[in-house]
Parts: C-alpha cells; sequence; structure tokens
C-alpha cells in the first residue's frame, strides 16, 4: 500500500468542504430558577456559529 502524501490531503479537504464535517453537535445546561433543576438543550450547529449558539439566551 503506498503512502498518501499530505498535499493530497489538503486537497481532499478542500473537496469535502460541503460535507457534514462542518457540523457540530453542542448541549448547554440551563437551570430553571423556580426549581434548580438543570434541563439540556441540544443542537447541531456549524463549528463557525458555536459562540453565537452559547451566548443566545443568556
Amino acid at each position: 500500500m503506498a503512502k498518501v502524501s499530505k498535499n493530497a490531503k489538503v486537497a481532499q479537504r478542500a473537496a469535502n468542504a460541503g460535507s457534514g464535517r462542518d457540523f457540530v453537535k453542542v448541549i448547554k445546561s440551563i437551570k430553571d430558577p423556580v426549581t434548580g433543576k438543570y434541563t439540556y438543550k441540544e443542537q447541531i450547529v456549524h463549528k463557525d456559529k458555536v459562540k453565537e449558539f452559547f451566548e443566545q439566551s443568556k
């Protein structure tokens, strides 16, 4: 089996630019002020928008 060059891997990444590897699953814990119990909000977001997900509803 032949080795794959690093340049070939870079080209492969560019070819997969629109694939699902750009998305991540994020989980945020939210505490209920009345009961003190925690609920968890799960969402799949683009990896560039992770900070926005955690900043909303603070």
